[in-house]
């Protein structure tokens, strides 16, 4: 009909007509056994390619596996890794029972709620679990999602979208992790926020994800991926992947979930009304979510059936300055590893002081948005330092909490003072060598300031960083001090020039000499 085109996008069913249409008429040729180009592409879209993997899902890990591991990464938040662990932990071992042909009948599966501010390490903490499972993740923003999808993003694009990061693998796509933010933005209007109500058609077509249902791999709407699909199966005899199942997809959501504390206290306080034995008192904000329940959420303005696939609530809890200080100098994640790389990439060395990572801390507190302020202030402090100094001589400096105070005037000392103050810096790092030596192997090691001059002699006359050159120079001491502690108990050892100079003979000759001393 000449009109068509004013109605909206085609339903899918048109879509396939028109394209069997389009096929026929102009790749018939290309079809030699005569089948039509309609029934190959119904047959494309019938196609489910993962009911029933093949390959083995192999999953071994216990709760404390996984919150050894997130608490290399996320600082605080101790209460959130042990529920999501045992529920991550549940559900990869049903997963694992599944792909054996072992699955637990009628098992519900735990998908996840996430309640925190912003920079509370949400997505941190869920996106390095994904890493240490070795599944498919994506990240989706529930205000991105409309309706009906033809405004906004469709649904069920988060499932498509998995199957890419499994690099097609439509199989290892069905036990991803599809993790939804601000999910707290589609709630409906009925709790007077004035949210949208269009947010509960979202929450229906989530629903459905979160049960179990079948995503085609390619969008009816996406016409460049159906003509590809139609060549394949007209010239190849092709078929590709169906549908995902989304079974064993787990799904976590997340939000701030503001003004959800004081649905809570209300409900608390209403419960205490007439009981003597229960005093009301008042509570604050963290603790008040810690209480939350499915009634606060429907009248924060979720659907009953939307918030009852999600029953594994975590509440993560807001950072304080000595956390964000614990982020700096501890996790693994710090953005001061990112900073020393990125000066390392011009020749040039940083230490950061204690004093310094406090006052950035400090900072990034006043900024109100958790972790992410620790990047806008740092960002901040370093602009010029980032600009100045790979264009000069200057090849290492420390940030102390003046310099986070005054960069423009620390680095005019800086530029100034370079030279005296070289030395002193390489010989900070040196130690500082040590010191994580120590941290890593549990085996202390000092050095001698002789040997540390002597160090950053070599290290000057090289060209190469000292932080480079101690790790090259004793890459393999833990193992040769490993074996002396075992043999005489010895926990520290002073590097003095000699093993600077011969380095692996000294360690040999320590080895040798414990191994007397054991049979002595």
């Amino acid at each position: 009909m000449p009109n068509d085109h004013l109605n909206g996008p085609p339903t899918p069913e048109e879509f396939q007509r028109r394209m069997a249409e389009f096929m026929q008429q102009h790749l018939h040729s290309a079809n030699p056994a005569g089948t039509s180009a309609q029934t190959d592409f119904a047959a494309a879209g019938d196609s489910t390619a993962a009911a029933s993997p093949q390959e083995e899902f192999e999953f071994d890990y216990k709760p404390r596996d996984i919150k050894a591991y997130l608490d290399r990464f996320v600082i605080k938040q101790d209460e959130a890794k042990k529920v999501l662990s045992v529920a991550l932990c549940d559900h990869y071992h049903q997963v694992r029972l599944a792909f054996a042909g072992k699955e637990t009948p009628n098992y519900a599966k735990q998908n996840i709620i996430l309640i925190g501010p912003t920079g509370v390490g949400k997505t941190y903490l869920i996106r390095s679990i994904a890493e240490l499972i070795g599944v498919p993740f994506v990240k989706g923003d529930a205000t991105k999602f409309s309706e009906t999808g033809y405004v906004g993003g469709d649904v069920e694009d988060l499932v498509r979208e998995l199957c890419r990061r499994a690099d097609g693998d439509v199989a290892r796509a069905q036990y991803g992790i599809i993790y939804i933010d601000e999910i707290d933005k589609i709630a409906a209007a009925s709790n007077g926020s004035g949210r949208d109500v269009s947010g509960r058609g979202v929450q229906t077509n989530l629903l459905k994800l979160m049960e179990e249902t079948e995503v085609p791999v390619r969008s009816p709407q996406d016409i460049a991926g159906q003509i590809q699909a139609m060549m394949d199966i007209t010239q190849r005899g092709k078929k590709g992947p169906g549908t995902i199942n989304t079974r064993h997809i787990l799904f976590i959501v997340s939000g701030a979930f503001d003004g959800l504390e004081k649905l809570v206290r209300r409900r608390l306080r209403e419960a205490t009304i007439g009981f003597a034995s229960k005093d009301a008192k008042a509570t604050e904000e963290t603790q008040a979510l810690l209480e939350v329940q499915t009634k606060d959420f429907i009248d924060f303005g979720f659907e009953p059936e939307f918030i009852g696939r999600l029953p594994v609530r975590v509440v993560c809890q807001p950072l304080s300055v000595d956390d964000l200080f614990a982020i700096l100098k501890t996790s693994e994640g710090s953005i001061i590893r990112q900073y020393e790389q990125s000066f390392a990439a011009y020749g040039i060395e940083v230490l950061f002081q204690d004093d310094g990572l406090r006052r950035i801390a400090e900072l990034a507190g006043n900024e109100q948005t958790g972790a992410r302020g620790l990047m806008t202030v740092a960002e901040r402090i370093f602009r010029d330092i980032k600009f100045e100094l790979p264009s000069t001589q200057v090849k290492r400096f420390v940030v102390t909490r003046e310099l986070v105070d005054d960069p423009p005037s620390e680095l005019k000392k800086l530029l100034a003072e370079h030279q005296q103050e070289e030395r002193k810096i390489a010989r900070q790092l040196v130690h500082e060598f040590a010191q994580r030596f120590t941290e890593n192997h549990g085996l202390r090691i000092k050095f001698t300031d002789a040997a540390a001059d002597l160090l950053i002699s070599n290290a000057l006359e090289q060209g190469v960083s000292i932080r480079d050159l101690c790790a090259q120079r004793f890459k393999d001491y833990q193992f040769g001090l490993k074996l002396i502690a075992q043999n005489t108990g010895r926990e520290e050892f002073i590097i003095d020039v000699d093993a600077v100079t011969e380095t692996d003979k000294v360690l040999s000759d320590w080895v040798v000499a414990s191994y007397r001393d054991k049979q002595a």
